[in-house]
């Protein structure tokens, strides 16, 4: 691919995508010197971050709740260090159980703390207490592990988990635990990963578990406020975001990125390029299979993406504080054989049968303050393949035909007949419905198949044997969730990758902006939130 002209420098690096880990690295780059553009193909930023209103209800379909942001974790420096922690605020969900899983007629609440969390599990299974501290020590060794590779970047298995680096979640889970009931609670989370845990990689069920451990929290205004703040600071330092920009393909000179052409035509130049698209999109759409080594379309064949979801958006006329809820996400479970669960779901299962599995969280119980006229707002999710949806891919987004709407309709009604089991009289209370199917995923976040977590992150699509921020193309780098890992934390850090490896610098040194301190305030008390703030939520929960 020629590089059809290009013959000046446009600017230092052009960033494809505005997710979680394109504007981290665009931040993080304007913010050492560099001319950054960043062109994002919908109308507003964020990817996966992106909120969006319907009828004045708002709504963050992919940002339920993001750990790591307690004093000194790694999220929360990252925050402050790059200066975004100045227009960002977050909520604590519930302390005593920021996850509620529901398997059958059972529930069990997880709480914030490892020793609190431990306690209760002991408690609930005094049968398995040995078993219980053995599978949480096997979690911290494995965490330790991987902290010390994101330290140095050299990766030194640690005795105590080198047996889990090839072995899967639910080996993990088995290995120490036999009560069916108590595995299913400690897979209970296993949809933050979206597979199986008998097909997830045993280091990313235990990331994922230690993730949350000391806490969880949702930005207060919904995802959307995690753009809005970078966007902020890209800005200021002196970076461009173009919205409604859709790079057509990257420009190539021999083995080396030099530009993009955009939809339309305009072409533009630049030292380096970071995709924040999935390689799908990045390596075959944007480049072109010919233009790729035999090694590397050999990785694009085998790499298999996580499964799409349903996503059901709803305003709600109940009053859920008096039924017993709060801020922790909720995890509907039919039974607790949840590998069968997740085997169904990476299927068409959910089109036939009402779902075995929702995940739902009440958006309003976490930020009050986003209230409108006195009505809740909740989304709920459940897992489909791709394939059910194909056949009106190419039909214009908005405009599809009645086959599809009815389609839509019954699995809208599947959705809330499993949720009104759960939640009595909230089928009723519905003043506002919306569905969301795997084809919404790919039209607004452009990712392959509507995917909603990358690739699956199996034993062998996982650390280094994953996606690299490094290509085989010089000036031409990845970040997102296909790379390290995917989660708002994890993907955020890519940015950071990406960046360093453009300034030949290590991520932390690129933290050098001393932002304030984040503030965090308890989603259960708003007596300790700013006066205004709490003027704010009332006058959303009273409004008629």
């Amino acid at each position: 691919m020629k590089n059809d002209g290009l013959s000046q420098i446009d600017y230092d690096v052009i960033v494809i995508g505005s997710g979680a880990g394109g504007l981290s690295a665009a931040v993080a780059l304007a913010q050492a010197g560099l001319s950054v553009l960043v062109c994002e193909q919908h109308e507003v930023a964020g990817g996966w971050t992106h909120s969006f209103t319907m009828e004045g209800y708002r709504f963050s379909p992919g940002v339920h709740y993001i750990g790591a942001l307690g004093k000194g974790q790694r999220l929360r420096r990252i925050y402050e260090g790059l200066g975004v922690s100045q227009d960002l605020e977050f909520l604590e969900l519930n302390p005593d159980g920021y996850d509620r899983i529901y398997i059958g007629d059972e529930r069990f609440d997880i709480p914030r703390g490892q020793e609190g969390y431990i306690a209760r599990l002991k408690a609930r299974f005094p049968h398995e207490a040995n078993g219980i501290d053995r599978f949480f020590q096997a979690v911290l060794d494995i965490n330790a592990m991987l902290d010390q590779f994101a330290a140095a970047r050299v990766f030194i298995p640690r005795p105590s988990s080198l047996r889990w680096l090839f072995r899967t979640g639910a080996d993990l889970i088995n290995h120490y635990i036999s009560d069916p009931l108590l595995r299913a609670i400690l897979a209970g989370q296993a949809g933050d990963y979206g597979l199986p845990p008998s097909q997830a990689a045993a280091v990313i069920h235990a990331a994922m578990m230690y993730h949350y451990l000391d806490g969880s929290y949702f930005p207060r205004g919904g995802g959307g406020a995690i753009p809005r703040a970078f966007g902020r600071a890209l800005k200021q330092a002196g970076g461009q975001l173009r919205l409604n920009t859709r790079v057509q393909r990257i420009i190539l000179q021999g083995k080396r990125a030099v530009g993009v052409e955009l939809v339309g035509g305009e072409t533009l130049s630049a030292r380096h390029i970071v995709s924040n698209a999935d390689p799908e999109v990045t390596f075959y759409r944007l480049i072109g299979q010919e233009y790729l080594s035999r090694k590397l379309r050999r990785k694009l064949r085998t790499a298999r993406y996580t499964s799409s979801a349903l996503s059901l958006f709803l305003a709600l006329d109940l009053d859920f504080k008096s039924l017993g809820f709060d801020s922790g996400n909720l995890w509907f479970y039919e039974h607790n054989d949840l590998e069968k669960i997740y085997a169904d779901s990476l299927g068409d299962y959910v089109v036939h049968h009402p779902p075995g599995l929702i995940f739902a969280t009440i958006t309003t119980l976490k930020d009050p303050s986003k209230m409108h006229s006195g009505r809740h707002t909740m989304e709920a999710f459940t897992f489909v393949n791709y394939k059910p949806f194909a056949q009106w891919a190419d039909d214009p987004s908005g405009d599809r035909d009645w086959e599809y709407q009815k389609l839509k309709k019954a699995l809208t009604d599947k959705m809330l007949d499993t949720l009104d089991q759960r939640i009595p009289g909230l089928r009723d209370a519905v003043v506002f419905c919306e569905l969301g199917t795997p084809l919404t995923n790919a039209h607004y976040i452009n990712v392959h198949n509507g995917h909603i977590y990358g690739i699956k992150r199996d034993m062998w699509h996982v650390g280094p044997l994953g996606f690299s921020n490094r290509t085989e193309f010089s000036g031409l780098h990845l970040c997102g969730a296909n790379t390290l890992a995917h989660g708002v934390a994890a993907v955020t850090e890519t940015g950071l990758i990406a960046a360093s490896n453009i300034l030949g610098c290590r991520p932390d040194d690129l933290l050098s902006q001393n932002g304030p301190e984040l503030r965090i305030y308890p989603c259960e008390d708003l007596s300790q939130w700013p006066e205004q703030l709490q003027q704010r939520a009332a006058r959303g929960a009273h409004h008629r």
